[in-house]
C-alpha cells in the first residue's frame, strides 16, 4: 500500500523540497524511503509550500543545477535555471540551520546547503575524472571512500559504499562548520558532515533510489528518529 500524508499524524513530519514539475521519480522514491524508515513526507515545492514550523526535519532533494551566482560563478551555456526552486530552498535551508532542524541534502541539496554554508562547485567534473565514469546510472555501480571514524562509517557501519551517481557538478570549496567524510575515486567530496555533530548530513548520491539496500535506507532512518527526537506537537 502507497504511504498517506494523513494516513498517520504520529510519524515525524519530514518536508521534502523539490521542483515544481507534476511528476517525480525522485519525490515518490524519497516519500516511500521516508515512509519504510517510519515518517511522512510533506512535499514542498515553489507552487507547493508548507509551513515551516510544522516541520520535524528537512530534506533538500536533487535535480538541476544551482544558479552559479549564488557561489559567484558563471553561467554555463545553454542551461536553464529554476530561480524559484534557488529561493525556496534557501528559505527552508536557513530556518533548519537557525532553529536546529534535522537536515539531509541529496545531491543538489546537499550542494545547495554547502554553499549556503560559504562554500562552491565546480560547474563541470566530467573532463576531470579519471578513475570514475561520466556513466549517469541510478544502481549502486560507483565506490565512495568513507573517513574512518566518521559519522557516515558508524551509520553505514561500512568504509566503502556502493553507490549511483547522476551527476556532473561536485563540491568544490568546502562551507563552514562541514567536514569531508566521503570522497569518491577521483577524490571528490560525496559526504559532508557538520563539525559539531549537529544533525545535519549530505550525501552527493541518491540513496531514495537504493531504498531496497538496508545500508542507504539507514540514512533516512536516522533523519527520521532525530525528527522524532523532536517532533512538533499538532495544534
Amino acid at each position: 500500500m502507497a504511504p498517506d500524508a494523513g494516513q498517520d499524524s504520529r510519524r515525524p513530519c519530514i518536508g521534502v523540497t523539490g521542483s515544481a514539475r507534476r511528476f517525480s521519480w525522485s519525490w515518490y522514491a524519497i516519500r516511500l524511503s521516508v515512509f519504510l524508515a517510519g515518517g511522512r513526507a510533506i512535499r514542498i515545492t515553489p507552487v507547493r509550500r508548507y509551513p515551516h514550523e510544522h516541520l520535524d526535519a528537512v530534506i533538500v532533494s536533487g535535480g538541476d543545477d544551482i544558479h552559479p551566482g549564488l557561489y559567484e560563478s558563471e553561467e554555463l551555456p545553454d542551461k536553464e535555471y529554476d530561480h524559484d526552486r534557488d529561493e525556496l530552498e534557501q528559505s527552508y535551508i536557513r530556518y533548519a540551520l537557525d532553529e536546529k532542524l534535522p537536515l539531509m541534502g541529496i545531491c543538489r541539496g546537499y550542494q545547495l546547503i554547502n554553499v549556503m554554508m560559504g562554500g562552491s562547485l565546480h560547474l563541470d567534473i566530467r573532463k576531470m575524472r579519471q578513475n570514475t565514469s561520466n556513466f549517469g546510472t541510478i544502481l549502486p555501480r560507483k565506490t565512495v571512500q568513507l573517513e574512518p571514524g566518521s559519522f557516515i562509517a558508524h551509520l553505514t557501519e561500512r568504509l566503502r559504499l556502493r553507490v549511483n551517481s547522476l551527476h556532473y557538478q561536485a563540491v568544490d570549496r568546502v562551507g563552514e562548520e562541514l567536514s569531508v567524510t566521503g570522497r569518491d575515486l577521483d577524490e571528490f567530496v560525496q559526504v559532508l558532515e557538520h563539525d559539531d555533530g549537529a544533525p545535519i548530513l549530505g550525501v552527493q548520491w541518491h540513496p531514495e533510489y537504493l531504498f531496497y539496500l538496508p545500508t542507504h535506507l539507514r540514512l533516512f532512518r536516522w533523519l527520521v528518529d532525530q525528527a522524532r527526537g523532536r517532533k512538533v506537537q499538532p495544534s
